[in-house]
């Protein structure tokens, strides 16, 4: 996998959204800077999420991957790293239920700084500025100065991220995720009077765990009702960070990119020869890769022989973006180019980015509906072609915010500037993740149980 390659090589590849610094000096002072710090995370953790997404492109398990569109400095906080953490726990039980399988967690946190955008710069009074990329490389603020990429944002970039998982570490093990807690807080979302048709679905969770309980299963002696694994990811958009912290694992020689346990190419960075592609084919990370529906069945078959030529299953998860309604338009030509390689990949639905749209009020939003709507399409192309739908992947908050339209809280259009707080793409708020939770159960549900009528 990483014959000839080094992680400087996608210097010498074409490079898109990528910001130019010009102050080349202040830039390389970063590098070096960031290049003696710690890794935030091992290659141990890299190698064990592996394993489970192997098990995820088996039907052994399923993947759950959310958080924020874009992390901020100015949002950073430790009740908001546990908001968010604390949904993606009752979300992860709820679809162990319908599924019957482990569900592996992956956060959008802890790196998720950057993002692309469609157009380099934006128009606001008559005034051009480069367009807001994410808090790592300039500011949100409609100015010259903050618009400038500054490559300092890079060490706040760094701090912030090893604080967050110093902290989701602490969560993950010291008692917060215990399952009888988790459950405790799903029972209270269901008491809600406009979320009483999941109390049935709580219910059953509720008697499961109280069974394990009678059964003397706890979490005083299993160690897995009190404790969970819980990895993060983003984008590897910024190079240059990714290259800096990139080190060699110690066990097998191989690099790994010590930004996050798992690192995704965009769909605006996935040329073949590109220089994003470059460097992730090179670390021993798993790589997400988003499909939209410009990519082409001969391109993707390129990027499933560059990204995973050892056809190991967990190394490679590609995540389907198309927008409701368009999914059976994209998604089984891609899958069957992947079956004609024989490629072992996750299968994942990301049912945010293409059904963004403008509100009659004038926010950018994401109707509920939309976005349920592609989860269900998803899973009906997988049953038609016979293969493995592994996972979702939302843009999504632990806090009540309202920038997406829908769910069983029933915002509009009017709430919308209630509390708009992204920066960038809305995110769907905690009810809005938590019902989305037990709607792709009922999915899994049916998945289970023609599994089992067909005797695998």
């Amino acid at each position: 996998m990483t014959r000839a390659w080094t992680k400087s090589d996608w210097r010498h590849k074409p490079r898109v959204q990528m910001p130019v610094y010009t102050d080349p000096a202040a830039l390389a002072e970063v590098e070096a800077k960031l290049s003696r710090m710690p890794p935030l995370v091992f290659a141990g953790e890299a190698r064990k999420l592996r394993r489970q997404l192997g098990d995820v492109a088996e039907g052994r398990a399923f993947l759950l991957q959310g958080g924020d569109c874009a992390e901020s400095f100015a949002e950073f906080s430790a009740d908001n790293i546990r908001d968010t953490f604390k949904v993606l726990l009752q979300m992860a039980i709820v679809l162990t239920w319908g599924a019957k399988l482990p569900v592996v967690k992956i956060g959008r946190m802890a790196g998720q700084f950057a993002k692309p955008r469609s157009a380099p710069t934006e128009t606001a009074g008559g005034v051009e500025l480069p367009s807001y990329r994410g808090d790592i490389i300039n500011g949100f603020d409609f100015t010259a100065e903050s618009r400038e990429p500054d490559a300092a944002r890079m060490l706040q970039a760094y701090t912030q991220a090893a604080a967050s998982l110093n902290l989701l570490r602490a969560f993950s093990t010291g008692g917060f995720a215990d399952m009888h807690r988790v459950q405790s807080w799903i029972s209270g979302f269901t008491e809600e009077d406009e979320a009483q048709k999941y109390r049935e679905v709580a219910g059953r969770i509720q008697d499961a765990m109280d069974f394990m309980g009678a059964a003397g299963v706890t979490s005083q002696n299993v160690h897995q009702m009190g404790a969970v694994d819980f990895y993060t990811s983003h984008e590897a958009l910024l190079l240059e960070y990714e290259e800096a912290l990139c080190r060699i694992d110690s066990t097998s020689g191989q690099p790994i990119a010590g930004s996050g346990h798992m690192i995704w190419i965009g769909d605006r960075t996935r040329q073949p020869d590109g220089a994003h592609v470059e460097f992730c084919r090179g670390v021993m990370n798993p790589i997400g890769l988003k499909c939209g529906p410009s990519l082409s069945a001969d391109d993707l078959k390129v990027l499933v022989r560059k990204l995973n030529p050892d056809n190991e299953a967990g190394r490679l998860t590609l995540i389907a973006r198309f927008g409701a309604g368009k999914v059976g338009d994209h998604l089984p030509r891609l899958i069957r180019a992947v079956e004609e390689e024989g490629a072992k990949v996750v299968w994942t639905c990301d049912p945010m980015h293409g059904n963004t749209i403008k509100s009659a009020s004038g926010y950018k939003t994401r109707p509920f509906e939309s976005v349920l709507r592609e989860v269900r399409e998803f899973f009906a192309v997988h049953k038609a072609e016979g293969t493995i739908p592994g996972g979702v992947h939302f843009e999504m908050t632990g806090k009540d915010v309202t920038e997406c339209t829908g769910g069983v809280r029933a915002v509009t259009d009017e709430d919308l500037s209630d509390r708009y707080h992204t920066a960038c793409d809305p995110r769907l708020n905690a009810s809005q993740s938590l019902e989305l939770a037990f709607l792709v159960a009922e999915e899994l549900q049916d998945r289970r149980e023609m599994q089992k009528a067909a005797g695998m």
